[in-house]
Protein backbone atom coordinates (compact mmCIF):
# COMPACT_ATOMS: atom_id res chain seq x y z
CA UNK A 1 0.00 0.00 0.00
CA UNK A 2 2.94 2.37 1.18
CA UNK A 3 4.79 1.32 -2.22
CA UNK A 4 1.33 2.06 -4.13
CA UNK A 5 0.68 5.32 -2.91
CA UNK A 6 4.63 6.70 -3.20
CA UNK A 7 4.27 5.27 -6.69
CA UNK A 8 0.86 7.44 -7.27
CA UNK A 9 2.75 10.26 -5.55
CA UNK A 10 5.36 10.24 -7.78
CA UNK A 11 3.25 10.51 -11.10
CA UNK A 12 1.48 13.19 -9.70
CA UNK A 13 5.02 15.25 -9.25
CA UNK A 14 5.97 14.35 -12.27
CA UNK A 15 2.53 15.81 -14.13
CA UNK A 16 3.29 18.43 -12.35
CA UNK A 17 6.60 19.19 -13.57
CA UNK A 18 5.32 18.73 -16.67
CA UNK A 19 2.21 20.34 -17.21
CA UNK A 20 3.42 23.96 -17.48
CA UNK A 21 5.73 22.89 -20.45
CA UNK A 22 2.57 21.24 -22.44
CA UNK A 23 0.25 24.09 -21.64
CA UNK A 24 2.97 26.32 -22.93
CA UNK A 25 2.81 24.42 -25.75
CA UNK A 26 -0.68 24.92 -26.69
CA UNK A 27 -1.20 28.39 -25.79
CA UNK A 28 0.87 32.24 -26.09
CA UNK A 29 2.75 32.91 -23.52
CA UNK A 30 2.51 36.64 -24.16
CA UNK A 31 -1.20 36.90 -26.21
CA UNK A 32 -1.11 40.25 -28.03
CA UNK A 33 2.44 41.12 -28.00
CA UNK A 34 2.88 40.97 -31.61
CA UNK A 35 -0.53 42.94 -32.84
CA UNK A 36 1.41 45.97 -33.96
CA UNK A 37 2.95 43.96 -36.92
CA UNK A 38 0.07 42.21 -38.37
CA UNK A 39 -0.93 45.22 -40.14
CA UNK A 40 2.35 47.89 -40.00
CA UNK A 41 3.27 51.06 -41.17
CA UNK A 42 6.50 50.01 -43.04
CA UNK A 43 7.89 53.74 -43.03
CA UNK A 44 6.48 54.11 -38.97
CA UNK A 45 9.00 51.17 -38.06
CA UNK A 46 11.71 52.31 -40.80
CA UNK A 47 12.02 55.27 -38.53
CA UNK A 48 11.59 53.25 -35.10
CA UNK A 49 14.22 50.58 -35.94
CA UNK A 50 16.97 52.79 -37.84
CA UNK A 51 17.51 55.52 -36.35
CA UNK A 52 20.37 56.52 -33.67
CA UNK A 53 19.66 55.84 -30.21
CA UNK A 54 18.35 52.58 -30.30
CA UNK A 55 21.09 50.28 -29.04
CA UNK A 56 21.67 48.04 -31.47
CA UNK A 57 21.72 50.73 -34.43
CA UNK A 58 24.33 52.68 -32.91
CA UNK A 59 26.12 49.50 -32.50
CA UNK A 60 25.49 47.40 -35.77
CA UNK A 61 28.74 47.61 -36.59
CA UNK A 62 29.78 45.95 -34.05
CA UNK A 63 27.25 43.66 -33.86
CA UNK A 64 27.97 42.80 -37.79
CA UNK A 65 31.44 42.32 -36.90
CA UNK A 66 31.23 40.05 -33.72
CA UNK A 67 28.74 37.88 -35.80
CA UNK A 68 31.85 36.62 -37.81
CA UNK A 69 29.84 36.06 -41.09
CA UNK A 70 31.57 33.60 -43.57
CA UNK A 71 31.23 33.83 -47.96
CA UNK A 72 29.11 31.11 -48.39
CA UNK A 73 26.90 31.02 -45.59
CA UNK A 74 23.29 30.80 -45.14
CA UNK A 75 21.88 32.88 -42.59
CA UNK A 76 18.39 32.87 -41.13
CA UNK A 77 17.32 36.77 -39.87
CA UNK A 78 14.64 36.03 -37.22
CA UNK A 79 12.10 38.57 -36.90
CA UNK A 80 14.23 40.82 -39.41
CA UNK A 81 11.94 43.63 -39.51
CA UNK A 82 12.62 46.16 -41.85
CA UNK A 83 16.08 44.41 -43.23
CA UNK A 84 18.71 46.46 -41.49
CA UNK A 85 20.75 43.32 -40.18
CA UNK A 86 19.50 41.46 -43.62
CA UNK A 87 21.00 44.12 -46.09
CA UNK A 88 24.31 44.24 -44.08
CA UNK A 89 24.54 40.06 -43.85
CA UNK A 90 23.89 40.21 -47.96
CA UNK A 91 27.18 41.59 -49.21
CA UNK A 92 29.20 39.66 -46.82
CA UNK A 93 28.11 36.02 -47.45
CA UNK A 94 28.34 36.78 -50.80
CA UNK A 95 26.83 35.50 -54.23
CA UNK A 96 27.14 31.39 -53.06
CA UNK A 97 25.43 32.61 -49.85
CA UNK A 98 21.50 32.96 -48.96
CA UNK A 99 19.94 35.42 -46.47
CA UNK A 100 16.35 34.06 -45.27
CA UNK A 101 14.84 37.19 -43.71
CA UNK A 102 11.91 36.00 -41.46
CA UNK A 103 9.19 37.73 -40.12
CA UNK A 104 5.29 37.31 -39.21
CA UNK A 105 4.59 40.35 -40.88
CA UNK A 106 3.95 39.57 -44.72
CA UNK A 107 4.47 43.75 -45.13
CA UNK A 108 8.13 43.63 -43.45
CA UNK A 109 8.65 40.61 -45.45
CA UNK A 110 7.58 42.50 -49.07
CA UNK A 111 9.32 45.51 -48.39
CA UNK A 112 12.78 43.83 -47.42
CA UNK A 113 12.32 42.16 -50.55
CA UNK A 114 11.15 45.10 -52.73
CA UNK A 115 14.35 46.86 -51.17
CA UNK A 116 16.49 43.84 -52.27
CA UNK A 117 15.35 43.91 -55.43
CA UNK A 118 16.54 48.05 -55.88
CA UNK A 119 20.12 47.47 -54.16
CA UNK A 120 20.56 44.28 -56.39
CA UNK A 121 21.14 42.01 -53.45
CA UNK A 122 20.19 38.94 -55.01
CA UNK A 123 20.94 36.39 -52.10
CA UNK A 124 17.49 37.40 -50.62
CA UNK A 125 14.79 35.53 -49.58
CA UNK A 126 11.62 36.59 -47.63
CA UNK A 127 10.12 34.22 -45.54
CA UNK A 128 6.68 34.69 -44.06
CA UNK A 129 7.00 32.57 -40.43
CA UNK A 130 4.18 31.87 -38.26
CA UNK A 131 4.13 32.89 -34.38
CA UNK A 132 5.51 28.65 -33.62
CA UNK A 133 7.51 28.16 -36.51
CA UNK A 134 10.09 29.94 -38.80
CA UNK A 135 9.20 27.65 -41.84
CA UNK A 136 12.77 27.03 -42.70
CA UNK A 137 13.92 23.86 -44.64
CA UNK A 138 15.69 21.27 -42.37
CA UNK A 139 19.06 21.39 -42.27
CA UNK A 140 19.42 24.55 -44.40
CA UNK A 141 20.81 27.79 -42.25
CA UNK A 142 24.32 28.01 -40.83
CA UNK A 143 23.67 30.92 -38.48
CA UNK A 144 20.09 32.08 -37.11
CA UNK A 145 20.04 35.42 -35.47
CA UNK A 146 17.54 36.58 -33.06
CA UNK A 147 18.09 40.20 -32.44
CA UNK A 148 15.24 41.80 -30.34
CA UNK A 149 12.93 39.66 -31.27
CA UNK A 150 12.84 36.36 -28.55
CA UNK A 151 10.91 38.06 -26.20
CA UNK A 152 8.37 38.62 -28.73
CA UNK A 153 8.41 34.62 -29.62
CA UNK A 154 4.48 33.58 -28.07
CA UNK A 155 5.47 30.10 -28.32
CA UNK A 156 9.13 30.11 -27.83
CA UNK A 157 9.55 26.49 -27.60
CA UNK A 158 7.89 25.34 -30.78
CA UNK A 159 9.40 28.20 -32.47
CA UNK A 160 13.49 27.29 -30.98
CA UNK A 161 12.39 23.37 -32.27
CA UNK A 162 11.85 25.12 -35.37
CA UNK A 163 14.96 27.03 -35.56
CA UNK A 164 16.91 23.48 -34.18
CA UNK A 165 15.64 21.76 -37.12
CA UNK A 166 16.27 24.13 -39.39
CA UNK A 167 20.22 24.46 -38.62
CA UNK A 168 22.98 22.38 -39.80
CA UNK A 169 24.48 19.88 -37.63
CA UNK A 170 26.81 22.35 -37.17
CA UNK A 171 24.90 25.21 -36.62
CA UNK A 172 25.26 28.45 -34.65
CA UNK A 173 22.66 30.85 -33.24
CA UNK A 174 22.94 34.43 -31.79
CA UNK A 175 20.54 35.54 -29.65
CA UNK A 176 20.07 39.61 -29.01
CA UNK A 177 18.12 40.87 -26.39
CA UNK A 178 17.58 43.41 -24.01
CA UNK A 179 19.24 43.26 -20.25
CA UNK A 180 15.85 43.62 -17.57
CA UNK A 181 17.10 44.31 -14.59
CA UNK A 182 15.17 45.02 -11.46
CA UNK A 183 16.02 48.30 -10.67
CA UNK A 184 18.39 49.38 -13.13
CA UNK A 185 16.49 48.69 -16.77
CA UNK A 186 14.22 51.38 -17.86
CA UNK A 187 10.14 50.75 -17.05
CA UNK A 188 9.33 50.10 -20.60
CA UNK A 189 11.91 47.33 -20.80
CA UNK A 190 10.85 45.72 -17.42
CA UNK A 191 7.10 46.03 -18.75
CA UNK A 192 7.52 44.58 -22.68
CA UNK A 193 10.22 42.07 -21.85
CA UNK A 194 8.93 38.90 -19.79
CA UNK A 195 12.10 37.76 -18.43
CA UNK A 196 15.87 38.26 -18.35
CA UNK A 197 18.87 37.11 -20.06
CA UNK A 198 19.61 34.17 -17.67
CA UNK A 199 16.13 32.99 -18.18
CA UNK A 200 16.15 33.13 -22.31
CA UNK A 201 19.25 31.63 -22.49
CA UNK A 202 18.09 28.47 -19.88
CA UNK A 203 15.12 28.14 -22.30
CA UNK A 204 17.29 27.97 -25.57
CA UNK A 205 19.60 25.73 -23.85
CA UNK A 206 16.68 23.39 -23.17
CA UNK A 207 15.87 23.58 -27.05
CA UNK A 208 18.92 21.73 -27.68
CA UNK A 209 21.91 24.60 -28.03
CA UNK A 210 24.79 25.09 -26.02
CA UNK A 211 26.05 28.66 -25.01
CA UNK A 212 29.66 29.19 -26.16
CA UNK A 213 30.13 32.89 -26.17
CA UNK A 214 29.40 36.00 -24.64
CA UNK A 215 30.08 39.60 -25.85
CA UNK A 216 30.17 41.59 -22.73
CA UNK A 217 30.35 45.47 -23.43
CA UNK A 218 29.34 45.35 -27.03
CA UNK A 219 26.55 47.59 -26.61
CA UNK A 220 24.81 49.60 -23.91
CA UNK A 221 21.41 48.21 -23.35
CA UNK A 222 21.28 44.68 -24.99
CA UNK A 223 23.60 41.36 -24.78
CA UNK A 224 25.04 39.40 -27.03
CA UNK A 225 25.18 35.26 -26.96
CA UNK A 226 26.15 33.09 -29.46
CA UNK A 227 25.21 29.05 -29.24
CA UNK A 228 26.02 26.14 -30.72
CA UNK A 229 23.64 23.02 -31.66
CA UNK A 230 23.71 20.03 -30.11
CA UNK A 231 21.89 16.85 -30.46
CA UNK A 232 18.51 16.51 -28.43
Amino acid sequence: MKQRFANLLLVAISCHLIMPVAVAQKKSINPGINRSYENPDVKKYIGRFEQEGRDVYDHRHAVVKACNMKPGATVADIGAGTGLFTRMFSPLVGAQGRIYAVDISEKFVKHIEKTAEKDGLTNITGVICSQDSVRLPPGSVDLAFICDTYHHFEFPQKTMRSIHRALKPVGQLILIDFHRIEGVSPAWTLKHLRAGQKVFVQEIEKAGFRQVEEKKGLMKHSYFVRFVKVKK
